[in-house]
Order: structure tokens, then sequence, then C-alpha cells
């Protein structure tokens, strides 16, 4: 192993043991962001789903620890790695990581703003994470009776969210695509509580069993406005997370018309509006 490999695992190594210090499980990453360790199920025809209760280790982020002498056994199994994982959702902190991603060509913290003036909630000063690729990590913390489940652009075109059974790459982490770090002005922080009302949106909708499908009353109204009041750069984003949430809350059927129709005012096709609701009723597991 080169020099400069040995250094990024002993820093990764130090950085993850810091991280354990203030209560965050931790596991060993590869230079591809993926858990260090490998399977011990890998090669088994048909393996059993198993989160570790067969004792060994490579079970991902079900090996996180803040164990110090647990860490350094996961690290000297590892001696590639060059990076750590923070898990998502265990005590004491039940971390949520908010992703803003910048591969999709979407821009996700505009998104995020909107989410905020329209659900009147703001993102407290709290733990921020700069990615390698320009992307932002904003740390926040749940109730310990909350499981809010991993995502990607369900909340927004470029948002994915991290939750329980998830992990975030640690700050100190050397990746492919070079060091993940937090922001100025925020290491010393402690992630901040979730704000209750984007709490609301990360958590699953809860199950209703309708005997016929709910009309679109006056949420869905709420909807189709939201759409008709987006601009030029925002109307696929804008129609895209209205329709997520129709299907969702099982309106969807009966918003397709009226989102597409609101869409085609804002000035996208009809073609272009009726395949983006098209993909968010995949995305959420409906069909139109």
């Amino acid at each position: 192993m080169a020099t400069t490999d040995r250094q990024a695992t002993t820093l990764a190594l130090a950085h993850a043991l810091s991280a354990a210090e203030r209560g965050l499980a931790v596991i060993p990453l590869s230079r591809t962001k993926l858990p260090a360790l490998r399977s011990p199920h890998r090669d088994d025809p048909d393996p059993a789903p198993c989160h570790g209760e067969c004792g060994s280790t490579g079970h991902g982020v079900y090996d996180a620890t803040t164990d110090p002498p647990r860490i350094r056994d996961l690290f000297a199994a590892a001696p590639w790695a060059t990076g750590y994982g923070i898990a998502c959702g265990l005590p004491p902190h039940h971390l949520i990581g908010i992703d803003l991603d910048t591969k999709s060509g979407t821009d996700s913290s505009a998104a995020l703003r909107e989410l905020a003036l329209r659900h009147l909630f703001t993102i407290p000063e709290t733990v921020v994470v700069l990615t390698p690729s320009g992307g932002r990590h904003l740390w926040l913390t749940g109730p310990p009776d909350a499981v809010v489940p991993n995502s990607a652009s369900r909340l927004a075109p470029g948002i994915d969210i991290r939750g329980a059974g998830g992990y975030l790459v640690g700050p100190g982490s050397r990746t492919e695509h070079g060091v993940y770090g937090t922001a100025p002005g925020t290491a010393h922080l402690t992630p901040a509580p979730c704000p209750p009302s984007l709490l609301r949106l990360l958590l699953p909708p809860p199950r209703t069993h309708h005997s016929t499908p709910p009309a679109p009353a006056e949420h869905g109204q709420g909807l189709v406005q939201f759409v008709l009041a987006a601009h030029e750069g925002q109307r696929n984003t804008r129609l895209f997370w209205a329709a997520c949430r129709a299907y969702e809350n099982g309106i969807g059927p009966a918003l397709l018309a009226p989102l597409v129709e609101a869409a085609v005012q804002t000035g996208l096709t009809e073609r272009e509006a009726r395949a983006t609701v098209a993909s968010a009723a995949r995305m959420t597991g409906r069909r139109e």
C-alpha cells in the first residue's frame, strides 16, 4: 500500500475516533464511499437477510459503533479504507442527513428554500459538510420515536435523505473525487434539531385505506396552485414535487389532469408535463 494510502487510512481512523467521542457511530469506507468490509455472505448462493446477527463484520452500516477498540478492529480489517461513514438514526443523536446534490442538474438549495417558505420552517444553524462535487450535507437530529427513511429526490429533485439504515460520509474522508470537509464556521457546532414542519415531510405518510379514491379537495388544489406559481427554471421541479405529494396521499390519479393543465399554463408542453408526472408516480411506487 502506498504511503499516501496509509496516511489516508490513519487520518480516517483518527477522524472516526473523534466522531465516536461525540456519540456518532462509524464504519470504515473505501475510496468509492462504500463500506470497506465485504459481506461475509457474498458467496452464499441464497443468503438470508443478516444485519450482523452472524457475529461477523461486513454488514455495512450495521457494523457501526462508537466503541474505540471495535473501531480500531474494523479499520485493521480494512487497511485500504480512506474514509469513514457515520450511521444515521442511532441514539443519542438520531442523525438525519439532508444531502443537497449538484449532479442532478437541479438547484437543490433553491428547492430546499422553496420548501422552507411553503411549509414555514427555517433550517437552523448546524453542521454542514461540503462534498468534493460541490454538494452539501446538512446534519440534523430527530426525536427518538421518529424513524426517518432514506429517500432519493422524494422531498424535491436533488435532495436525498439519509435516515435509519443509512450513513453519511464523514468530514476528513478521502474518496476518488476528493476530500469531504466541514463548511467554515460549522465544525464546532452540534447537529441541530430538525424543524417539526420539515420532519413531517421526511416521515412516511400514514397508511390509510379508502374504499374509493379520495377527492382532490383543498389539499389537491394547493398542489395545483403550487405548480401554477412556478417561474421559468422551476416548472419541472415544482410539478415533480407536487405530483410526488399527490401520489403519496392517494390523490395522484384524480390530480393528474389538473396538474398537467397547470404545468402547461406555466409553459411546459403536455408531453413534458405527463412525463414528469409519470416519473413521480414511478418514484413513489404508484401507477397512473
